[in-house]
């Protein structure tokens, strides 16, 4: 984890939505918007059990993830990491239900098998360009 994640963190903590990239079987980006958390050190976010995402992250954990301040779009931050975990069952509708609580205010509906994931950061950036060209 580099010291940059520090700045980035505090993006991931909002109740914004993020889109996370994931490659497909034949190395092509695949973007999808989550809700995400962090939990710790790590990045939580959830899909369907046998969703495209699901599949791309058991095949390659390697994912990027990007997202916007709220009301704020060019005050920005990216991340790229490694999926450290894929959570089932009880343990996965902990993280869904924190996550759904979060930006709905209500648990996850059941009726869904959800895959929960736990993310490594290994790079992480930020920017804000409305205030000029610095980079932090």
């Amino acid at each position: 984890m580099t010291d940059t994640w520090t700045v980035a963190r505090p993006f991931f903590e909002r109740g914004q939505i993020a889109h996370l990239a994931t490659l497909m079987p034949d190395g092509s980006p695949h973007s999808a918007p989550i809700w995400i958390g962090v939990d710790g050190e790590e990045l939580v976010w959830f899909t369907i059990a046998g969703s495209l995402k699901d599949r791309n992250v058991t095949a390659d954990p390697r994912v990027a993830v990007s997202i916007t301040a709220p009301g704020a779009p060019f005050n920005m931050a990216h991340v790229r990491g490694r999926v450290t975990s894929r959570v089932e069952g009880k343990g996965a509708w902990q993280i869904v239900d924190r996550l759904a609580v979060e930006y709905t205010g209500e648990p996850y509906p059941r009726g869904i098998d959800p895959a929960a994931y736990r993310v490594r950061v290994t790079k992480a950036w930020s920017k804000d360009y409305s205030r000029g060209p610095k980079t932090q």
